[in-house]
């Protein structure tokens, strides 16, 4: 399964809403199928079921491929994408027996899989819609006119073969001009320059029994040649008529006519834990450190809720995990900056539940002290995102998550720090722990007006999120992420427009080969050629 994201318009003014609902297409392919049939093979179809309320009901279903235990569906699923919720799917393949409704009595159920949109996707902050346009054109001289389609395959590192795109069939024409597509950069050669990419042209057949015109392969990187109003071209050969004609030149000249490249950013999430002695001694039962090994405490509670959702976004799902406001080993001296692993050198966690191991085991080996300061993480942070506005094409985007059981001593520069922060790539999400009185950590928050630092200088943007966690205590983990993280898109989506620049596609590493996930591509239009 592949995904394409489309976004949302990036061009809104900075004072009004901006509607952050992007849509998804997913690809569907199957591999080694149960062969229910006697006579024949399986004849399957997917059908694409979403959760609504603990129930699953259908959206979606591809075509029936007639006799196909590996089928490569053309279909393309949309659907509409909100990045602070879990969305699942599942996907269900049956046998086909007929031409009544899928699922029906008669129909074989060959299996089917789980998973959330967020898994699939890593592209939650797609801004800017990326447009690829191919042309192609065939010629031919070995046939009478053509009904001819092309499909472009992406070849895996195993060598298999995944279907990314299937065109359009042009009745009658050989010099074809197919219609602008779109495809994401990792659907497209899984952020590989290099990958090859096999392209086949196709006479079609309306029984299914297509004649194979010729095939030719391209790697992103050539692509990537055209401009100035040069064009990329592949010869299309049929190896069967190589082999046999003594002059074969080939089937057709294939012409990349436009190309257009935008790319998505991607997420750096940190977390920062408040050690303070309010909290109550981590060994009784009264604390909001205790860890109780049947039931959660609330800052496991928040970030296991906020840290799930964030995860399926962030390019490595590594999270820096920070605490404050301890006196910390070896020396025992107060610290309001410190890495829960004790590990100045690398702060990171694997994936949310490093972070939640790396809490548990910390807290046996601190003092609670005070006093609650948030500004030295905040600007830590903040600088931290400052390197990356040194790029021009900035691609990353960070996401702080702060628990805190009190209002924060040093308000003043908390204040000045948020201030300063607003102008990088980075958005503040603080969750309340406990019952303390909350009411003057509404004023970071800005949704009551205007946040100003000390000296009066107001925040260029509204990047700040605070909410009580005792208003969620009721509710499912989802709820609490929904309200938390619902603002993330549209503060992202001011930032890159108040800089007017498109986010680049981070380069790609050997230790790192899919850190290019979040990266869409998009949309190829027709190629052509002319003899």
């Amino acid at each position: 399964m592949n995904d394409v994201q489309d976004a949302t318009s990036p061009g809104a003014a900075l004072g009004g809403p901006v509607a952050c609902v992007s849509k998804v297409e997913l690809r569907v392919a199957c591999k080694a199928l149960l062969d229910r049939d006697t006579l024949n093979k399986s004849d399957p179809c997917v059908i694409l079921m979403v959760q609504n309320q603990g129930q699953w009901t259908e959206l979606d279903r591809t075509e029936v491929i007639k006799s196909n235990l590996h089928p490569v569906f053309a279909k393309v699923f949309t659907l509409d994408y909100y990045f602070e919720e879990v969305q699942k799917l599942r996907f269900e393949v049956y046998d086909i027996h007929g031409t009544h409704s899928i699922g029906a009595r008669d129909d074989d159920f060959l299996g089917g899989v789980e998973c959330t949109l967020g898994q699939l996707s890593n592209d939650p902050f797609l801004i800017i819609s990326v447009l690829c346009l191919i042309g192609l054109y065939i010629w031919q001289d070995l046939f009478s006119k053509s009904d001819p389609f092309l499909e472009i395959y992406r070849i895996n590192d195993d060598g298999s073969e995944q279907l990314v795109h299937r065109t359009e069939v042009i009745k009658n024409n050989l010099n074809p001009v197919w219609e602008p597509f779109k495809v994401s950069l990792i659907s497209l050669c899984s952020c590989d320059e290099d990958r090859k990419l096999k392209c086949l042209v196709w006479d079609s057949d309306s029984r299914g029994k297509h004649d194979f015109i010729g095939e030719f392969y391209a790697t992103f990187r050539e692509m990537q040649k055209i401009g100035g109003g040069s064009k990329v071209t592949w010869d299309c050969m049929n190896p069967k008529y190589k082999l046999k004609k003594k002059n074969y030149k080939n089937s057709g000249v294939v012409i990349l006519s436009d190309l257009k490249v935008r790319a998505n950013i991607y997420s750096s999430c940190s977390v920062a834990i408040d050690f303070t002695a309010s909290n109550g001694d981590p060994r009784n039962s009264c604390s909001l450190h205790y860890i109780n090994p049947y039931q959660p405490n609330e800052y496991l509670k928040a970030l296991i809720a906020v840290g799930e959702i964030c995860q399926d976004y962030d390019s490595d799902k590594r999270f820096s995990a920070l605490g404050f406001g301890a006196r910390i080993p070896p020396n025992y001296e107060v610290s309001h900056d410190f890495a829960i692993n004790f590990n100045p050198e690398d702060d990171e966690c694997e994936e949310i539940q490093g972070v939640v191991e790396a809490y548990q085991n910390c807290l046996p080996k601190i003092q609670l002290y005070g006093p609650t300061n948030v500004s030295p993480i905040i600007s830590r942070i903040a600088k931290l995102s400052a390197g990356e506005e040194t790029i021009k094409d900035a691609s990353r985007y960070h996401i702080l998550l702060i628990l805190t059981d009190g209002v924060v001593t040093d308000m003043a520069d908390t204040r000045e720090a948020i201030v300063r922060a607003s102008y990088q790539p980075l958005s503040i999400i603080i969750v309340g722990v406990g019952n303390a009185d909350f009411t003057d950590m509404q004023i970071l928050d800005g949704d009551d007006g205007v946040l100003r630092s000390p000296k009066g200088e107001p925040v260029l943007r509204d990047i700040v999120q605070f909410v009580p966690f005792r208003d969620f205590k009721t509710a499912s983990p989802a709820a609490l992420a929904k309200c938390v993280l619902a603002e993330v898109p549209n503060q992202v989506v001011e930032y890159y427009s108040h800089k007017a620049i498109c986010p680049m596609p981070p380069v790609p590493s050997c230790d790192s080969p899919t850190s290019l996930a979040n990266t869409p591509t998009e949309s190829l239009p027709a190629v052509g050629t002319t003899a």
